[in-house]
């Protein structure tokens, strides 16, 4: 299953990311609102931890949803990840 696939539903989301070892963030310089990612080990330096309560309110108010690919084409775990605007995959 090589193909991303979209989702706004939070339980699906955070179980993705923690299947993967992965922690809710937000890019360290983006302020209060925030540009969220998910940060893998290592760790990255721009990035800064952030509960998911805050990861779920950014997410939320900034009209996002989550696009992923659950398999590489090998069909290994994939990590590819990307925020999308949520009205543009409706």
């Amino acid at each position: 299953m090589t193909e991303a696939r979209t989702t706004t539903d939070h339980d699906r989301i955070r179980s993705w990311i923690e299947e993967r070892d992965g922690k809710p963030a937000r890019v360290a310089e983006s302020g209060e609102g925030g540009i969220l990612r998910v940060d893998f080990d290592p760790s990255d330096e721009g990035l800064e931890p952030i509960g998911w309560d805050e990861f779920f309110r950014i997410f939320d108010e900034n009209g996002l949803a989550f696009l992923h690919q659950d398999r590489t084409e090998d069909g290994s775990i994939s990590r590819f990840n990307k925020f999308v605007d949520r009205d543009a995959n409706a």
